[in-house]
């Protein structure tokens, strides 16, 4: 026991996506040490699949937009559970953000005269992302990683933290390890700032790939801190499902804001019989004036396509119920159309949408310049998470901060397409700023050598009882794949109480599974026990979903239940804050969102 390396940092920054590195550029460049933990490789996190845009009101396109009007898009979509003080700084800080990102090296596509070319999303009323083709993020996290790597940050690659260490209430350090070698690690800090991304992998379909087991959501469950909104998970509408190998994968909204549309099997544009009463004004009434949309006529009225995520998401698997879908369970998404409107329609597609041009042909030998492809639903992202601070981003635990998905409350129950991106560079920023100002005013504090001991005794059980004997000889595999199905089908796009009590029962027994796993061979290369050391986060962040969802008896944003399909009203404008009791169980109680300015109210109104 006790056999660790101690590494000493003013900020320690967990998780190295766009909030990540933003949060470590913003920290360094306030003069503090900053280290930054990624479970996988400096540039693989999940900000490259982020391939639509950026969204802020640079007003480039359409002159009508403004912080405003992105303001009150983003309550919109969030349906007003969102912290507006959050989405107020985000629609003001946003366009800095960009033109920020822009200086460091950022090449963005460009309007005939110059500016920086933004294209229309879902749910945003006019051309507000900024994007480069469909490989924004990825262009992001080059500009940042290229931008941070002056500034001597020091960054652990492929390791993985398992428990935030405490002194008193305050956050002083982290307990990791080295997913390579297996050795254990002690990160002493002043501060500490999640960063961890989303918790995807808690579902058999998802976008996300496998280092998003919700383990910052976890860690600041377990070191004290509130979450919030962990009802709210997002159904990406359009996810690849053929091949069984590539089901999941993104097909970005960038498709449908360049005028892909969306079939039945039966070739029917199904979506114009699905428009809320509320969009009908705003929205086209036939695919011309749609494509006329996305060319930037401000004439035009935004194709049905593109209306919110979650009530794409449940039209779709609406006609997939009715037995009108795609042969694989979907249905059709198809920009091969826009041939009929204009000439080299091919060659236009290939330069708007490359990545997406490249991923059909080699994973589904399919070219979607003249062929549709089947899409369908795939988990997403997570509006809830750490319930955090709105000017400095630090959590109801001192001296721990969180930013990007990580964190609640800037989208309420809906995220906007778009919105990701620019909360990473506005929240990360912020993350970084305030965690160094904390990390100036603090001492190191100080670790207890019984918790490490107590940490790395847990990390070593699954070996443990492997060599004793003493497991049930279940691997950790099939204990996450269990979980994955039974989320997917109990607590999926669609909920009722009895299914969600269903999965309550099951949560506990995968709880009691997962204490019984085990482990073979050594700690060096063992995918296996990394596993088995993600079940903790991966059980915790479920059972604080499903817990959640069964309090919100309502349907709201990304949470709809068929056995309450109605929202609450202004009885509805509540947060599910969830907590760890003193006896270790897990508690849920509703909170009253706090009345918004009367100056915000306004702007809202207006918008209307």
């Amino acid at each position: 026991m006790a056999n660790y390396e101690t590494l000493e940092y003013d900020v320690l920054i967990i998780g190295a996506g766009g909030a990540g590195l933003r949060a470590a550029i913003e920290a360094s460049a306030a003069g503090v040490k900053v280290g930054l933990v990624c479970k996988s490789l400096l540039g693989k996190a999940h900000t490259v699949m982020a391939e639509g845009g950026v969204a802020a009101a640079l007003a480039n396109v359409d002159d009508r937009d403004n912080w405003k009007v992105h303001f009150a898009d983003t309550m919109r979509g969030g349906q007003y559970v969102n912290n507006w003080r959050m989405a107020e700084l985000h629609a003001k800080e946003a366009p800095d953000r960009v033109r920020e990102l822009e200086a460091w090296g950022a090449v963005f596509d460009r309007t005939s005269d110059g500016r920086i070319l933004q294209r229309n999303f879902g749910g945003h009323r006019y051309p507000r992302l900024a994007h480069v083709g469909d490989r924004t993020g990825l262009e992001m996290i080059r500009t940042l990683q290229d931008h941070g790597i002056h500034l001597g940050i020091d960054v652990y690659m492929e390791h993985t933290i398992l428990k935030l260490l405490k002194d008193g209430d305050r956050v002083v350090g982290a307990f990791g390890y080295d997913r390579e070698r297996g050795r254990f690690k002690v990160f002493k800090t002043r501060a500490v700032v999640l960063a961890t991304g989303g918790i995807g992998r808690a579902y058999r379909i998802t976008s996300n790939s496998w280092e998003y087991t919700g383990d910052g959501q976890s860690l600041a469950y377990h070191a004290g801190a509130e979450l919030i909104d962990m009802e709210f998970v997002q159904f990406h509408p359009t996810g690849m499902i053929w091949p069984p190998s590539v089901i999941g994968i993104l097909v970005t909204e960038g498709v449908r804001g360049e005028g892909g549309i969306l079939r039945n099997r039966e070739g029917q544009r199904f979506m114009f019989a699905e428009i809320p009463e509320a969009y009908k004004s705003q929205t086209a009434n036939d695919p011309e004036e749609g494509w006329r949309y996305t060319q930037g006529d401000k004439n035009a009225r935004r194709p049905p396509e593109l209306l919110t995520r979650d009530h794409v998401s449940r039209c779709i698997m609406n006609e997939v119920k009715a037995g009108r879908g795609s042969p694989h369970g979907g249905v059709f998404l198809d920009i091969s159309w826009i041939k009929e409107k204009i000439p080299n329609a091919a060659e236009h597609i290939k330069r708007k949408l490359p990545s997406m041009y490249h991923q059909f042909m080699q994973l589904a030998n399919l070219d979607i310049t003249q062929e549709p492809m089947e899409v369908g639903p795939t988990t997403h992202y997570i509006m809830g998470g750490v319930r955090v601070n709105a000017e400095t981003q630090m959590s109801s635990v001192p001296g721990m901060f969180a930013a990007g998905e990580v964190a609640a409350g800037l989208h309420g129950s809906n995220r906007l397409g778009g919105n990701s991106l620019s909360d990473l560079l506005v929240f990360g920023k912020r993350a970084g700023e305030f965690a160094a100002k904390f990390a100036r005013k603090h001492d190191m504090g100080h670790i207890d050598g019984v918790e490490i001991e107590t940490a790395e005794r847990e990390a070593l059980e699954p070996f443990d009882r492997a060599s004793k004997g003493t497991g049930d000889a279940e691997g950790p595999y099939q204990v996450q794949a269990d979980l994955q199905e039974m989320m997917q089908s109990l607590v999926g796009i669609v909920r009722r109480q009895e299914e969600m009590e269903h999965a309550l029962d099951g949560l506990a027994r995968l709880w009691e599974r997962s204490r019984n796993v085990s482990v073979h061979g050594h700690r060096e290369y063992n995918p296996g026990w990394h596993t088995a050391l993600d079940l903790k986060h991966l059980l915790t962040v479920s059972e604080a979903i499903t817990r959640s969802a069964i309090e919100r008896k309502e349907s709201r944003g990304g949470h709809f239940r068929d056995d309450f399909p109605n929202r609450n009203g202004a009885d509805g404008k509540i947060n599910i804050v969830v907590r760890k009791d003193a006896d270790g169980s897990m508690q849920v109680r509703p909170e009253p969102i706090p009345e918004m300015p009367e100056h915000l109210q306004q702007a809202i109104d207006e918008m209307k």
